[in-house]
């Protein structure tokens, strides 16, 4: 058996002088660093006498040295009483890793998902997670630049940021023997470490290392309960129970940097352990350098720095790691019972999909480029068959998760620095936050700026009795435990706020308006937002708004008048929504809104598809009047020298005279296509009859369009009155989003909305007459 002592050799005794010289120390600073009480074994080591084995390793570790190196007449192996055969490393390495085999297996190859009733093995559902090498709120940003970007040009998730470079997270964990992974709520930081755990432990990943997986605060909760447990004993204890009961075993792996160390949830440590915790981590990953080491962070939290460590940050998911997860969460949980009742597994991954992609499910495509989002929208896909026509109830899961939900699934409990604040007052403050932002069009702001408006809201708390300098140390840290326990308010740039998700701005913004206190205060807020009826980025929180009020009658009534009021001043304009009107009345059986609607897209400078969205039930009359226009505004173009277009008029009139039925148009179209010169003629004789005849021939077909068919008439908008229109137009089109998006309102207000619909000031005045 191997002696329980160690001496050095004269050649490792000066090898290890010079080594310790570069150091600066002395003897009493080497032994602290070894944990000695006495300088006394350092004395001895530096003269060559016999040192226990253990202190004389871990000197030379502090040195960094290779202790056989340094030893006289090193032994190959270590033995203990009891053990008949010197293992190599590798056979160490191996032999650990199978007894630990099935622990980590158990602790990291399943995954228990939020609201589903039964463990998920990890590489079912697993999708590798991309790393952005340079951390997103270490940038230095200019805030006002940030608000001048817009919010249609946003990437909800990264509003805007620049694209940084991604790199695989395994690569990154190959790259940095030391690396801090940081991430936002939800987006799969300790999903990650249990796979790095599964692939070590299966050969797929650093196959030559021991994997151990810890959580953080469960460490720290041990080292309070044992008085200051090291990470070494916990380690040790976790793998007694896997059946290694020998520490100097484990002390070996660790000097010869055989260990995948992989600790999870820094953030999730209360605060008065985390200090001790991380010297731990410290200390023992310098002593311990040559290991691997992954230790996983909220980046809200960085600010708990690790000497040595690099950190990253978790990409959000990709188009193609969306499709990979939604495959594989509807291959694993995609189960539903067909008609005997049996269950069975339906694959929804390519409706899912395609569903997510459709122009009105635009919201839920920008909430899941994290895990946690996307499985709970694949969950209610799961159950629904589609997206939830309410939003807001979606909204309202999704902050109840980051809000707390998340945290009770997981078993963490967080520091309260709320003073008490309840789930209710959480959100009436984070309502208050979101509404003064948003109104003030600030998507980002400063750090004091914010801080400032949570100040303001507890100043206005009845039972708030802090001083002002109080006040300020408050908002500081209420606004550090709103990023890093919530993930709601985020630090985009070093000083630079912004809402993690611009949805939840929007939402927490209705919400404020919803939630207001008496009825005068309501009508008073519905009015406020009404005033931004033209605004394109109020549109989301109108329909949040209509979607959450338990009558939404007063909002579109409040609505409808600031709509008509655009246009009611001008009278050109109001001239031609009389013609709109006329229009529409002149179709057989007309749907009034609807054509109206129709023509008023129509008479616009080169309409596009969207502006005939609101007229969504067409007639043949109004076909037939698409056709004419865009032949018309066909001809507005110069084809002088395309005398091919000649025969290209002729089918368009033959294919237009199809769907032809007043006798006297008939006759008119065939008459003026018949003045056409034909195909087969010369090009000279295509020429001339163009240059001749071309433009009188145009004439003819808009005079008959506009007496047979009342269109294409030359209304001269100037560009204010273009810009008018525009904000009707859209402004209308809002309003019936509104009605049309399952909100309250009463069967009475719909057809009085849907009947007044793009009326002039003057029909509208004489339809109340009438109605009173």
């Amino acid at each position: 058996m191997a002696k329980r002592s160690l001496k050095a050799s004269p050649a490792g005794i000066q090898q290890a002088k010079r080594a310790f010289a570069l150091k600066g120390w002395t003897q009493e600073n080497l032994a602290g660093e070894v944990n000695l009480k006495t300088r006394q074994p350092i004395w001895r080591f530096f003269t060559g006498q016999p040192v226990d084995r253990q202190v004389f390793m871990e000197i030379c570790q502090v040195l960094d040295l290779d202790w056989r190196e340094i030893a006289k007449n090193p032994p190959a192996e270590f033995l203990e009483p009891g053990e008949t055969v010197a293992l190599t490393l590798d056979e160490l390495v191996a032999q650990v890793r199978s007894q630990h085999h099935d622990t980590i297996q158990h602790r990291c190859g399943i995954l228990q998902l939020l609201d589903v009733r039964h463990p998920v093995n990890i590489d079912d559902i697993y999708v590798d997670v991309n790393i952005l090498e340079a951390v997103a709120n270490q940038q230095c940003l200019d805030v006002s630049a940030l608000n001048n970007l817009d919010p249609a040009d946003f990437n909800r998730m990264g509003l805007g940021m620049i694209d940084q470079p991604q790199i695989p997270g395994v690569e990154a964990v190959k790259n940095y023997s030391k690396l801090r992974v940081l991430g936002k709520p939800g987006i799969g930081k300790t999903t990650f470490l249990q796979h790095l755990a599964v692939q070590c432990n299966q050969g797929e990943f650093a196959p030559e290392k021991v994997p151990i997986f810890i959580l953080l605060r469960e460490f720290a909760q041990a080292a309070k309960r044992q008085d200051d447990v090291s990470l070494f004993n916990y380690i040790h204890q976790t793998l007694v129970r896997s059946g290694l009961t020998n520490p100097a075993q484990l002390e070996r792996l660790l000097i010869e940097g055989r260990v995948l160390m992989l600790m999870d949830g820094m953030d999730e440590v209360i605060n008065q352990d985390i200090s001790a915790t991380i010297r731990e981590i410290r200390s023992f990953s310098d002593k311990y350098h040559r290991n691997q080491f992954v230790v996983s962070c909220r980046t809200a939290a960085q600010e708990l720095a690790l000497h040595g460590f690099t950190d990253v940050e978790i990409a959000p998911f990709s188009s193609e790691q969306i499709t990979t997860f939604a495959q594989k969460w509807f291959v694993t949980l995609g189960r539903t019972a067909n008609s005997q009742g049996q269950t069975q597994t339906v694959d929804f991954t390519a409706d899912f999909l395609e569903k997510l992609d459709l122009p009105e499910n635009w919201q839920f495509r920008q909430l899941v480029v994290t895990p946690l989002f996307l499985h709970l929208s694949c969950w209610l896909f799961q159950g629904q068959g589609q997206f939830p026509t309410k939003r807001t109830a979606f909204y309202k899961q999704g902050l109840d998760l980051l809000l707390g939900k998340w945290d009770e699934n997981k078993g963490v409990t967080r520091d309260d620095t709320y003073r008490g604040f309840l789930l209710p007052q959480k959100m009436r403050l984070l309502s208050q936050l979101a509404a003064v932002t948003f109104e003030k069009g600030q998507y980002f702001f400063e750090q004091r700026v914010i801080e400032q408006y949570i100040e303001d809201y507890l100043q206005n708390l009845p039972e708030m009795t802090l001083q002002p300098e109080e006040l300020q140390l408050e908002s500081e840290a209420m606004l550090k435990a709103i990023e890093a326990q919530h993930g709601l308010l985020i630090e985009r740039a070093r000083g630079i706020f912004s809402f993690s998700y611009l949805v939840f701005q929007e939402y927490l913004t209705a919400r404020k308006i919803v939630a207001t206190h008496n009825l005068s205060a309501l009508e008073q807020a519905l009015g406020g937002l009404v005033s931004h009826i033209t605004d394109p980025h109020w549109h989301e929180v109108f329909l949040l708004t209509a979607g959450m009020l338990r009558s939404a009658d007063s909002l579109v009534q409040l609505m409808k008048q600031e709509v008509d009021a655009l246009v009611a001043q001008d009278p050109h304009l109001q001239e031609f929504l009389m013609w709109v009107n006329q229009k529409s009345k002149s179709l057989p059986d007309p749907k009034l809104a609807t054509t109206r609607a129709f023509y008023l897209a129509l008479a616009q400078d080169s309409p596009t598809a969207n502006q005939f969205a609101l007229a969504s039930t067409l007639d043949q009359g109004i076909f037939l009047d698409t056709a004419l226009e865009n032949l018309l505004r066909d001809f507005a173009i110069d084809h002088s020298q395309n005398f091919a277009y000649a025969h290209a008029c002729s089918e368009a009139l033959n294919n237009i005279l199809v769907i032809v039925l007043d006798a006297g148009f008939y006759k008119s179209l065939q008459q003026i296509k018949e003045q056409l010169p034909a195909s087969h003629q010369s090009q000279e004789q295509l020429e001339t009859w163009w240059k001749n005849n071309y433009a009188n021939w145009v004439e003819q077909l808009k005079d008959s369009v506009a007496k047979y068919r009342n269109i294409h008439h030359p209304w001269q908008f100037n560009p204010e009155q273009k810009q008018v229109l525009n904000r009707y137009y859209d402004a209308n089109q809002l309003l019936i989003d509104c009605l049309n998006s399952n909100c309250e309102v009463t069967e009475t207000m719909r057809k009085e909305i849907e009947a007044t619909l793009l009326l002039t000031q003057q029909e509208l005045d004489d339809r109340e007459w009438q109605n009173n």
